[in-house]
């Protein structure tokens, strides 16, 4: 019997498109600065045709130019090192640049080249911290966690700063750490949950109490040493347990180990520590430490301050709502809040009138000075505050008529007056400030317009420019730019957005299978405004050289806009981000686009988006046919407390609601479900009860468990990668994948990993 198989060439199309992979076919697209000193000036790395380049920027100067002669450098190390030095890679991510030479580390050594005579030689490395330190402002102390306790290092000189932590009662901890994850890499746990008062000379944390925190365990069926199965065991929190993860903060003096603790209840810290996502910080002065709280039923919003001398605390604001307060819409921002004027005013974001603008309020009494913005948009992120002129700078959306999530760098007086937008174009800018707030690098682009990197004045004059990015290998692969569309929701009335990636050798006289790829998080968008993909968009563009039509798009309840917009969200997650607006919406498009057949429609995500799947599916049968869930988080009941208490409110109507095991009935096409054996996040068990109430049902499904894999699937991907593409080449395209074709596994990069945990 003859059996049609897809053709292996797109297949390796696609991998080449995948995350890892992707970075290759764009040079210059993206900048990631390392600052040099207070962010005078800063380097960063570029990929060129001729290999990685480092670049040395001095805004202001308006200076670009290479780090060094590479060449000269590459042989002068080989020298030196009696190694092969490849001047294209060279063998160092980063380098200290100083007056007249430049310092890294290779071949398990420190070295100095002098750059007038390009002579390398070895030297003792300049004290720094490792991932695991969090050093000084003054660069001469780092403090680190041992076992449960805080320690500092001064000129190599280790001393504890506590001594009473123990296990479930620790210092600087968060509630939630991927350890699996970080095991796998050698990382014995994250960096502690601290911040440095501004001169140096002491530290606030918070000791983590989860002792009478809920314990869930993990079976690690295969242990890397061969021995039986082990236990791995959580403190973790479920939706409406009583006893939630708390946190008592402490400030430590590092000379004399004196400590003032907060004069008040402990905090409830359900994920992450409030240090780490900024929600503490000190005043610039250290005489304070200001920090916010928000209620379990996430409707209020305070800030306090904290005493650096005698531990009172005080609370300076506060905000209550119908639904909601938060001070931002995103989990993963820093908190749009600042404290002005030596502690007599405050800079408040709020959505009180309906979209997120920023409000001014005295200190000492808590009442409101005025509203400094106000229209219909909103606030994404305040960027600097001149507080000699008394301006604002900030970042905002909906100020560009053709896309409500296209966002523009502002300025407002604190008084209101004298709002301007300093990037008059309708690009979209990702932004990033210095510490010293001197000047912005600006990444302008569109979802099909590369970006154009420069530094930027605040007044909008371009500095310096830095990169234009070079498409031109992402182009040579068949890729082609999404189409960006406007649809109206299931509502008829409110408009969504979202992209559209058409099939490689796109022909519109032929019929293609639809695949919708969701993110259903209230918490973080699907779709990015700008021509970076995001998270999820290389694998949406991978599956699109496939030969598949992909959609992605914000349905109601997803971040970025109005919070009418945002709360449908609230005691709503069953509502899978709105999945109801995705079925309106390719509706809508396959009605003037004939070439996409809604008979073979398919659907894929993870974690939310392998919940978002079979939600789908269950609720949808008659749309979605095809569908690869991993790690779906299906039973919010026994999920993390944060993520149902926050975004359903506390309400279990709302968590039975959100269930994918109560409507397991109702599945009817083709699901192939993905979990991690050892997922620490997601836990394993989430799948199952799903598993279990699907063959109660006497449901077909397929079932892939990776025994040692976290959320991640680190050092599975390309294995789920390519499980996922055959089910959906098989069950959509109605072919066979191409025999024999395996894809290659994920390099580790280790520097990937330091970003996301920095």
């Amino acid at each position: 019997m003859n059996t049609e198989h897809l053709d292996v060439s797109a297949y390796r199309t696609a991998e080449k498109l995948l995350r890892h992979n992707r970075s290759q076919l764009v040079h210059g697209g993206q900048v990631r600065p390392r600052w040099i000193g207070d962010g005078g000036r800063f380097w960063y790395t570029v990929d060129t045709s001729a290999g990685r380049r480092f670049v040395l920027v001095d805004p202001v100067a308006g200076t670009r130019a290479a780090a060094f002669d590479h060449d000269r450098l590459a042989a002068a190390l080989a020298a030196a090192s009696g190694q092969d030095v490849d001047v294209a890679a060279l063998p160092f991510a980063a380098i200290e640049p100083s007056d007249g030479a430049v310092e890294f580390d290779a071949f398990d050594a420190h070295w100095r080249c002098t750059l007038d005579t390009y002579v390398c030689e070895k030297t003792e490395p300049k004290a720094s911290g490792g991932f695991l330190d969090v050093v000084s402002p003054d660069g001469k102390q780092a403090v680190f966690l041992r076992d449960h306790d805080l320690w500092v290092r001064t000129d190599g000189q280790e001393k504890p700063l506590t001594t009473d932590g123990e296990a479930d009662h620790a210092y600087g901890t968060s509630p939630f750490s991927p350890t699996v994850l970080l095991n796998k890499i050698g990382i014995p746990h994250l960096p502690p949950a601290l911040t440095w008062s501004p001169d140096s000379t002491r530290v606030l944390t918070h000791r983590t109490d989860l002792r009478e925190v809920r314990t869930t365990h993990l079976v690690e069926a295969m242990p890397d040493d061969g021995d039986a199965p082990r236990l791995l065991t959580q403190r973790f929190a479920f939706p409406g347990d009583e006893r939630l993860p708390l946190g008592r903060f402490v400030i430590l003096d590092v000379a004399t180990g004196e400590a003032v603790p907060a004069r008040t209840e402990p905090q409830p810290i359900p994920l992450m520590s409030p240090i780490t996502t900024k929600w503490a910080w000190w005043a610039e002065d250290g005489s304070a430490v200001y920090y916010l709280s928000q209620s379990r039923d996430v409707r209020t919003l305070s800030l306090h301050r904290l005493d650096a001398v005698t531990g009172e605390v005080s609370t300076v604001l506060t905000e209550t709502g119908e639904t909601r307060v938060e001070p931002n819409q995103l989990m993963a921002q820093h908190p749009m809040v600042r404290v002005l004027a030596g502690g007599d005013e405050v800079l408040w974001y709020s959505q009180r009138d309906g979209w997120g603008h920023l409000y001014l309020y005295d200190a000492r009494t808590g009442e409101v000075r005025g509203q400094v913005t106000s229209g219909r948009w909103a606030v994404q992120e305040i960027l600097h505050v001149d507080e000699e002129r008394r301006v604002v700078y900030f970042v905002a959306s909906g100020l560009v008529a053709a896309d409500p999530y296209r966002r523009s760098v502002c300025r407002v007086g604190l008084d209101g007056s004298g709002f301007a937008r300093i990037t008059d174009d309708d690009l979209d800018h990702v932004v990033t400030v210095p510490g010293n707030g001197r000047y912005f690098l600006d990444s302008a682009s569109t979802t099909d317009t590369p970006p154009s990197i420069t530094v930027r004045g605040w007044d909008g004059r371009v500095l310096v420019e830095l990169e234009r990015a070079d498409i031109s290998r992402l182009s040579a692969t068949g890729w082609t730019p999404p189409e960006r569309f406007q649809v109206k929701a299931a509502d008829g009335v409110t408009d969504i957005y979202g992209v559209l990636y058409r099939p490689h050798g796109f022909d519109p006289d032929k019929s293609y299978p639809v695949i919708d790829h969701p993110y259903p998080g209230p918490h973080m968008r699907r779709v990015h405004p700008s021509f970076d993909p995001g998270v999820f968009g290389p694998d949406a563009e991978a599956v699109a050289a496939l030969g598949f039509v992909v959609v992605a798009l914000e349905g109601r309840g997803t971040p970025g806009r109005d919070k009418a917009f945002h709360d449908a969200s609230f005691g709503h997650l069953s509502d899978a981000g709105g999945m109801v607006d995705h079925v309106a919406a390719l509706r809508q498009l396959a009605a003037d686009r004939p070439w996409m057949d809604l008979d073979r429609v398919g659907i894929f995500g993870h974690s939310g988006g392998g919940y978002a799947t079979v939600r789908a599916m269950c609720a949808f049968p008659e749309v979605y046919k095809v569908g690869v869930s991993e790690a779906g988080n299906h039973e919010n009941r026994n999920y993390l407390l944060a993520w149902a208490e926050s975004y359903d409110g506390q309400s279990e109507e709302a968590w039975a609601r959100s269930s994918n095991v109560e409507i397991a009935d109702r599945l009817e096409g083709k699901l192939l479900l993905v979990h991690g054996g050892m997922d620490d996040n997601v836990h394993p068990h989430l799948t199952m009860r799903l598993v279990d109430r699907l063959i109660a049902a006497d449901k077909d499904f397929e079932l892939l468990i990776l025994p040692g894999a976290e959320h991640l699937f680190m050092g599975y991907e390309h294995y789920v990668t390519r499980r996922r593409w055959d089910f959906l080449v098989r069950h959509l395209l109605g072919v066979e994948p191409p025999e024999g074709y395996r894809l290659t596994p994920v390099p580790f990069d280790p520097q990937l990993i330091a970003d996301a945990f920095s």
